[in-house]
């Protein structure tokens, strides 16, 4: 994107809802009422615990469930208008998801080379048995796998060359948009950084757009250029990556900030972990509210002035070096 360029939204969900009934009167609520938006070219991170709707959002996106209630635009077509199989078709091979656990995404039964050959046979990607076997060997050798992986099959890999090859069946049809749903979760630290350092020179070479699922907030800014934290089905808190982990500013936020290690032992004898409790019901209608240029925290108008001065003595402590409030 040229400086000055306005950025153009490859992504926008609104109000989206994914309710789940459970039995004949339970209902979960996965993700209830959220909207944000994605930048064409950027990463955009989604963090929060374990059974927050993270997850269901991106599964949501790209269509493997059909979503409660709510818009999802994608390149300027909303996607709930798709009906018939070649249109699904068409939006599946231009959105690709990399999933979270490599071991059981990948069928035991299949070679490496028939793994990601998938897509380029459904979309009918290559004419030839011989451009076939040229377009897996140039996926291989994308992801940093060697050609002659190609016959082995998946028991015969590490966890990180796994996720590798479930990578380069995402690249297969030449997507624009990647849903990266906790894609290093299940990885040793050492190869996380790996595997993320591979989703960044992929994103630049091949112009990629990502929606970058994690539950890990430190990863997620590392790789992400705005930050949506998620609480019980909602959108609490978004921002650039370095205004959310800087001067985050919504309780859950902190509690998650509050949890990241550093390489410091004195200072990990002595941090204090928040915990987030939420807050009783008053009744108020909250919603995203803007506090600062790009800048939104989900909460009410009552709120919203207390919030922007709690992010105004925050930035205040930071540039005079006194820490955090």
């Amino acid at each position: 994107m040229k400086d000055g360029e306005t950025p153009r939204k490859i992504l926008e969900v609104t109000h989206l809802k994914q309710y789940f009934n459970v039995g004949r009167a339970d209902e979960v609520r996965a993700v209830d009422d959220i909207s944000f938006h994605i930048y064409e070219g950027e990463t955009f991170g989604l963090v929060g615990e374990s059974g927050c709707g993270k997850s269901t959002t991106g599964r949501s996106i790209i269509r493997l469930y059909e979503p409660t209630a709510g818009r999802i635009i994608f390149d300027g077509e909303d996607i709930s208008s798709i009906k018939g199989q070649a249109e699904l078709k068409t939006f599946r091979q231009a959105v690709q998801m990399i999933y979270q656990d490599p071991y059981a995404s990948l069928n035991p039964r299949m070679k490496v080379k028939d793994i990601i050959a998938e897509g380029i046979d459904i979309h009918g990607l290559a004419d030839s048995e011989a451009s076939r076997n040229e377009q897996v060997n140039e996926l291989l050798k994308t992801v940093g796998l060697d050609q002659s992986h190609s016959t082995r099959y998946p028991h015969e890999f590490s966890g990180g060359q796994r996720q590798r090859i479930g990578i380069a069946r995402a690249l297969a049809v030449k997507p624009r948009f990647i849903i990266c749903d906790e894609p290093i979760s299940a990885l040793d630290v050492s190869i996380q950084a790996q595997v993320v350092n591979l989703l960044q020179e992929l994103q630049q070479t091949k112009k990629l757009t990502y929606l970058f699922i994690a539950h890990d907030l430190s990863m997620v800014k590392h790789i992400s250029d705005r930050i949506g934290v998620m609480y019980y089905g909602k959108l609490v808190e978004v921002g650039t990556a370095a205004d959310i982990y800087t001067y985050g500013v919504h309780p859950y936020t902190e509690s998650l900030l509050s949890a990241i290690p550093l390489p410091d032992p004195n200072y990990e004898r002595h941090r204090q972990r928040m915990v987030y409790a939420p807050q009783e019901q008053t009744g108020k209608v909250q919603s995203l509210r803007e506090i600062a240029d790009g800048h939104f925290v989900y909460c009410s108008e009552d709120e919203e002035a207390l919030y922007r001065q709690k992010l105004s003595r925050k930035k205040q402590s930071v540039s005079t070096g006194s820490g955090a409030i």
